[in-house]
């Protein structure tokens, strides 16, 4: 946990440490070496921290298999994963919406990769950042998009998860810990993924089963969806930025260990493209 604890608590101040340095190397070459070669399936991948995450898996020489609804944008970031490095890179397109799509992605990365050492479940549904206005429908659109195709998707990657002794990573936030105003749908989703995957790590620790799960509890995230929320009642967020390399690593250096059941991130994060 030594390199986890350094890259994720560094604020810049520790460039003056040549030491302090040399470890947070060590941890990025520790990084590298875990995660070349893996295959990896990454979620909602055409925009935001699911963008991001497959260039920073690319980085690492992993195999990428993303998948999100707009075939265009998912084509621009598979030929940015190619130029960064990953060992491939597919793509499939559709909606989360359709529980059969869900399993299709799990069956084509068998197809495409030969197997699975990784699932980062990070897709969300559009939602709005208002006062709930008694939209039930809406409500059960995002528990099908936001919770039951992770479900779904973890039922049908676990078998050839349990052959590679891998990891699920589920990109949660702190809406599924705290109640905040303006977010009822929303979190909802994320109470049910923090409680159902944190039952779920459980049950395969007492069955000794060799799949680690984490869940990783963001903050709010600096987007365009985001800020329309902080116009309402909500003060702004901090404007200092959290630098992508380091958001990123922190993330996958706890995705790499297998006693990280819960990794959190909770200031206010602003995206930058790779």
């Amino acid at each position: 946990m030594l390199y986890y604890f350094l890259i994720l608590q560094w604020d810049g101040s520790v460039e003056k440490d040549f030491h302090s340095l040399c470890r947070i190397g060590l941890g990025l070459l520790f990084l590298f070496k875990m995660l070349k070669g893996k295959r990896v399936i990454v979620t909602g991948a055409s925009t935001g921290i699911g963008e991001q995450m497959a260039y920073h898996l690319a980085r690492m020489g992993a195999h990428v298999l993303i998948t999100a609804r707009t075939e265009a944008k998912l084509q621009k970031v598979i030929t940015r994963c190619l130029e960064l490095g990953a060992a491939s890179a597919q793509y499939v397109s559709g909606s989360m919406e359709d529980e059969a799509f869900a399993e299709h992605v799990v069956k084509e990365a068998e197809l495409v990769l030969g197997g699975l050492d990784m699932l980062i479940l990070n897709h969300v549904g559009n939602s709005y950042f208002n006062y709930f206005d008694g939209d039930v429908g809406h409500v059960q659109k995002l528990l099908k998009i936001n919770f039951l195709s992770y479900v779904a998707m973890t039922v049908s990657a676990l078998p050839r998860l349990k052959d590679s002794g891998g990891s699920i990573v589920v990109v949660s936030s702190m809406a599924g810990k705290v109640g905040f105003p303006f977010t009822a749908p929303y979190s909802a989703t994320k109470f049910a993924l923090d409680g159902f995957f944190s039952s779920l790590r459980q049950e395969l620790i007492i069955q000794k089963v060799d799949v680690s799960i984490t869940l990783c509890i963001l903050g709010f995230v600096d987007t365009g969806k985001i800020s329309a929320m902080w116009t309402l009642t909500l003060p702004p967020p901090s404007s200092k930025a959290w630098p992508t390399l380091k958001f990123y690593t922190s993330i996958t250096m706890s995705i790499s260990k297998k006693n990280t059941p819960c990794l959190g991130l909770h200031r206010p994060l602003h995206l930058y493209r790779a």
